[in-house]
């Protein structure tokens, strides 16, 4: 009876924290050689934005900050990943966008190695996003929303600020 009763804690335990097959890739984190899996964020909500410094978005940087310092201790984890698809707005030294997000924005959310986020030579998670939603980043500050189970849920375009009611309602309804 011990026995089988472990072996079932073990299957319930082992399957509660799997890793979804969207959130099973790497991202080598902002400024660093350092590889992180997103299976690290397994069980929680996430809010994937391709982020650029140099753009008329970029004021969003300020709502992301307010939407992870509220809702992080539920459960949601925002994370950058900076782009020059869109025009080159993102610098191209990875030690001047962590600056930038730090001085200008107070910016504390994981922030990720800058990726191409769309076409043929989209970073392999974006690729995944995309396939997903049928949406592929149409410009910076795209972003897609993932549910506990690593599950793609919505996808908001650019001019959708981080704390618009529609984007705040998506993530309180799973969080």
């Amino acid at each position: 009876m011990k026995h089988s009763l472990l072996i079932l804690v073990f299957f319930f335990t082992a399957n509660a924290f799997s890793c979804s097959d969207l959130l099973d890739s790497s991202l080598r984190v902002l400024d660093s050689d350092n590889e992180q899996s997103l299976c690290e964020y397994t069980g929680n909500v996430v809010l994937v934005v391709n982020v650029a410094s140099k753009c008329g978005y970029t004021p969003q940087y300020a709502g992301l900050q307010r939407l992870y310092t509220k809702y992080k201790e539920e459960g949601l984890v925002v994370i950058g990943i900076p782009s020059r698809d869109f025009f080159k707005q993102e610098f191209s030294e990875e030690s001047k966008v962590a600056e930038f997000c730090s001085t200008e924005y107070g910016v504390d959310f994981p922030m990720f190695a800058t990726a191409k986020v769309k076409g043929k030579k989209a970073h392999p998670f974006y690729k995944k996003l995309i396939a997903a939603t049928g949406q592929s980043p149409a410009w910076n500050f795209n972003k897609y929303l993932i549910n506990r189970d690593g599950e793609v849920v919505s996808h908001f375009p650019s001019e959708i600020k981080p704390e618009s009611e529609s984007l705040i309602c998506s993530i309180q309804s799973i969080l």
